[in-house]
């Protein structure tokens, strides 16, 4: 079994998504600078079109993944207004010498509680991954997203392979960066990781072809 993710950047790539196949939608806002945090308004105009889970990005800006007190509490207050209606939240963070920053971190699974959280790619810029993923799994994060350290997933299928065997069934690791229908076949092969992240930017036959490439789906359920 396996689940496809899509990120999406406006509500209307998310309609296209739900509707395409995916099974779960990370929404985000500002493309170029790799997403933040989507307004408030975008999830609730999706509620009555999407029936897939939508995640939350919880990100204050672009750039690095270091955030300042104000920043932080930011974040605190996305998940508080988005805590009604969102299905899950994505966010990450690092100390300035690339380790996972597990106080705020763990934090915010708090905050987030019941629903599930996703460390995304801020993971790829950490100093030591395998310590970096025990780190994430001390937070009781749910999903780690990452490439394996590289721009595109399928250039480190062998360290995706690593990190999901070292995970078990601790954490999920979810490989995302370039992954398309062309090379999830490969990914799966060779990293056995059961759930998959792409972006919306591509068309929405693309994520249909990879939607079909995954078979069954596996759904996530927030822990109890």
């Amino acid at each position: 079994m396996a689940l496809l993710e899509i990120t999406c950047f406006n509500t209307d790539s998310a309609v296209v998504a739900g509707n395409a196949g995916a099974d779960r939608i990370e929404l985000c806002d500002n493309a170029d600078v790799g997403g933040t945090t989507p307004p408030l308004r975008w999830l609730t105009d999706l509620r009555d079109k999407v029936k897939i889970p939508i995640y939350i990005m919880v990100r204050p800006r672009g750039g690095d993944f270091e955030y300042s007190l104000q920043e932080f509490q930011e974040m605190r207050d996305t998940m508080t207004n988005f805590r009604s209606t969102a299905d899950g939240f994505v966010f990450g963070i690092l100390k300035p010498d690339r380790t996972v920053d597990v106080t705020r971190t763990s934090e915010l699974v708090k905050l987030a509680a019941p629903l599930p959280c996703t460390f995304h790619r801020a993971f790829d810029e950490a100093a030591d991954l395998f310590q970096a993923l025990e780190d994430i799994i001390s937070c009781e994060i749910r999903t780690i997203l990452t490439s394996g350290g590289a721009s595109r997933a399928i250039q480190r299928c062998d360290v995706l392979a690593q990190l999901v065997k070292q995970a078990g069934d601790r954490v999920v690791v979810m490989p995302g960066g370039g992954v398309r229908s062309t090379n999830i076949d490969e990914l799966k092969e060779k990293t056995k990781a059961l759930v998959y992240h792409s972006s919306a930017l591509i068309a929405p036959q693309r994520v249909a072809n990879m939607a079909e490439a995954m078979q069954m789906k596996l759904i996530l359920q927030p822990k109890k």
